[in-house]
């Protein structure tokens, strides 16, 4: 069995810099490439047998040319869906989409795959992939080149990342990505209170003092442990005061006094 590739959280991060530096190269890569393969170029792909098919979309892999090696897996998929590499093909082409930054083939991939072979041994190296390539979908590039913090954005696929690295682990508890999946789901757990402490900050905006209230309740309640609780507090005694529910005010405030002594709300009471 092929050795499966797999990445960090850490270099995660590290090769999407990498990528955000490269990108307009890469565009014109990409386009002379996509133009560069002749007729008889395809004509000889056709004659070619599997073990070659697979030994060159391998070798393009390790060269990192991963367009070339889709190019050759996705020949071997569908020519030989039966050959000898069968399982494996899938495998590497799960991992080439993600490595090119196309969620939506690589979650198509995944899904057949489990669909195709819910029993296959690495089944959790898939389940994995699915949230890496989620968690991907939700990272914008550019802003993370230039530091932009931008976690107002839809959650949707964060939420969907994230489930996908608990079922990992719920599933799976011994695999070997279980603790990486773990360390992720910290990291969106964190990008997930966030949000929805910017929607609490809108509803405020709004004066819509219950809705802010309510929404940063959820975050105590549903990402506890985040940098934002100390935030999402602050937000329910603003609200409740304004809501003239001085009750529920002093009662968030002594939670702020156990946990966050220090907090500017607590020396201006």
């Amino acid at each position: 069995m092929e050795k499966i590739l797999t990445t960090t959280l850490k270099e995660s991060k590290l090769s999407m810099h990498k990528f955000a530096k490269g990108a307009v190269l890469a565009l014109f890569s990409i386009a002379i490439t996509a133009c560069s393969s002749s007729p008889d170029e395809e004509l000889k792909a056709n004659k070619r047998s599997p073990d070659v098919l697979y030994s060159q979309a391998r070798t393009s892999m390790e060269l990192g040319n991963f367009s070339k090696a889709v190019r050759s897996l996705e020949a071997l998929d569908s020519r030989y869906p039966f050959g000898p590499h069968k399982t494996q093909v899938q495998l590497d082409l799960i991992y080439a989409y993600y490595k090119l930054d196309d969620p939506a083939s690589g979650i198509a991939n995944i899904d057949r795959f489990i669909r195709l072979n819910p029993t296959h041994k690495d089944i959790d190296y898939v389940y994995y992939m699915r949230g890496l390539v989620n968690m991907q979908s939700d990272s914008y590039m550019f802003h993370d080149m230039l530091n932009i913090d931008r976690t107002d954005r839809d959650p949707k696929v964060a939420q969907d990342a994230f489930k996908d690295f608990d079922r990992l682990i719920k599933s799976y508890p011994n695999s070997k990505y279980a603790y990486d999946a773990a360390q992720r789901m910290q990291f969106l757990k964190n990008r997930l209170a966030k949000y929805s402490i910017n929607v609490a900050e809108y509803y405020m905006k709004m004066n819509a003092w219950s809705a802010a209230a309510i929404r940063a309740q959820s975050v105590m309640e549903t990402y506890p442990g985040t940098p934002s609780t100390e935030h999402a507090l602050e937000i329910m005694a603003d609200a409740y005061g304004e809501l003239g529910q001085e009750k529920l005010k002093e009662n968030t405030l002594t939670v702020m006094k156990a946990n966050y002594l220090g907090n500017k709300k607590l020396t201006d009471k």
